[in-house]
């Protein structure tokens, strides 16, 4: 794999980190903006289609089933591992990226032509979600390939920034557009994000193979794609540190993002009484924190990311339960700030800890694993939805949240020799 000589400079002497540090990698100065152009689109469409079947049907039940279908795909995530390992993930994942503008354009055609309907959108929204969860999962592998182990870090916390800018200009603009030109012109420049991001995905250079694959190695690329992905699931329940990453990944996607993304249109429009502007500064607040999370994250050294992970975690779910109390939009938006703040670091924090856990030819499965257990959000909004509409937002915000921050202790006392002792490979810095 292409690593540009830069990285062999000063590296004996302590060098103080630096957000900027991994773009002295020549991949990564391609995939971070192709990565930043996705999120932009990504989050754009989740706005504008969210809004656009709530407004249409008026039902919070076919929101969160609209916001579900987006993360049917986590079931075969794993699989868009396996492909990875096996035909590169650069072409994977320019793939993926071309997908998603077939689909955009689809939706731009129907919107232009006046015949988009919810059905349309709910049909494009599946065949979106077969592919979209992966998206994440695929490129951070691609990022663990190609950077140094001493810039692991610090990459995987600015490629967070990509999302966190994204629901922040994402959002904004995703509203503003919607709201002063309508759904068409909207999609023309979510299509454009899309093909861009595609073009520069594949100005990534694709990983060399100058040695020769280890014998283990080169045994799991001939075996069939379920052999790859039962290896890729006994190598992380084999590994405890692994196994306690994915289970806060998977509690935290069922209790605590359904509150603070699928939801956030039903709370925009029935608990504070705003428009898409209003929903745009929603989300927008939580990607702020979020993006001061990535960015703090970025410029600090020798952190035990075990113990973040747990510290962080636990505050966010302390934020959420404020969150769902709160009657103004102005308080919501602090909260919000928070909130995101914390899930920012709980995240990097469960990449960093696979990612440094998995050997390379492991790390596609490991990610599409990762991206499975999402799969338990689509689950956390549907109950959510079925539960708001029988006890209320802020009592279900409280159960979640509430159920949450125990399943965290849990974990955390689980495995308290692999996440919190100071020696613990996890965190190490």
């Amino acid at each position: 794999m292409e690593r540009d000589d830069t990285r062999h400079q000063g590296l004996s002497e302590p060098a103080r980190p630096s957000a900027l540090a991994p773009f002295r990698i020549r991949n990564y100065r391609f995939q971070w903006p192709a990565d930043l152009l996705t999120s932009w689109a990504f989050e754009m469409e989740l706005l504008i289609l969210g809004w656009y079947i709530l407004v249409e049907t008026g039902s919070v039940l076919l929101l969160t089933l609209y916001a579900s279908l987006g993360y049917v795909g986590t079931l075969i995530a794993p699989m868009f591992g396996v492909a990875g390992d096996r035909i590169g993930h650069r072409d994977l994942l320019a793939m993926m990226r071309a997908t998603y503008a077939v689909l955009a354009a689809t939706l731009m055609t129907l919107a232009f032509t006046g015949t988009l309907t919810p059905v349309y959108v709910l049909i494009v929204a599946v065949l979106m979600g077969l592919v979209r969860p992966s998206d994440l999962g695929v490129r951070g592998a691609l990022v663990a390939n190609t950077m140094p182990h001493e810039l692991l870090i610090g990459a995987i916390s600015v490629s967070r920034t990509t999302m966190d800018t994204a629901r922040i200009a994402g959002a904004l603009s995703g509203a503003g557009l919607f709201a002063a030109l309508g759904m068409g012109p909207a999609y023309v420049a979510i299509v454009s994000l899309y093909v861009t991001a595609m073009l520069l995905t594949l100005c990534v250079n694709a990983p060399k193979k100058p040695h020769p694959v280890p014998d283990v190695a080169g045994e799991a690329l001939r075996a069939s794609p379920l052999r790859d992905l039962k290896e890729g699931v006994t190598y992380i329940w084999t590994t405890p540190r692994m196994q306690a990453a994915m289970w806060v990944a998977f509690l935290v996607n069922l209790t605590a993002y359904p509150l603070s993304n699928g939801l956030l249109p039903y709370i925009a429009k029935a608990i504070y009484g705003t428009n898409q502007t209003g929903l745009g500064y929603l989300s927008a607040s939580f990607a702020i924190g979020s993006l001061a999370g990535s960015l703090a994250l970025s410029m600090i050294g020798g952190v035990r990311v075990a113990r973040l992970m747990i510290a962080s975690t636990l505050v966010w779910y302390a934020a959420l339960l404020v969150f769902v109390q709160m009657q103004t939009l102005e308080t919501a938006i602090v909260c919000l700030l928070l909130t995101g703040f914390c899930q920012s670091l709980s995240m990097i924090s469960v990449a960093v800890i696979l990612m440094r856990a998995a050997s390379e030819h492991f790390r596609g499965r490991v990610m599409g694993v990762r991206m499975m257990v999402i799969y338990s959000l689509p689950l956390g909004l549907l109950a959510a939805g079925s539960l708001i509409e029988e006890i209320g937002f802020a009592a279900t915000g409280t159960i979640y949240a509430a159920a949450g921050l125990a399943m965290m202790l849990a974990i955390a006392v689980h495995w308290r020799a692999d996440l919190w002792h100071v020696h613990a490979p996890a965190n190490a810095r």
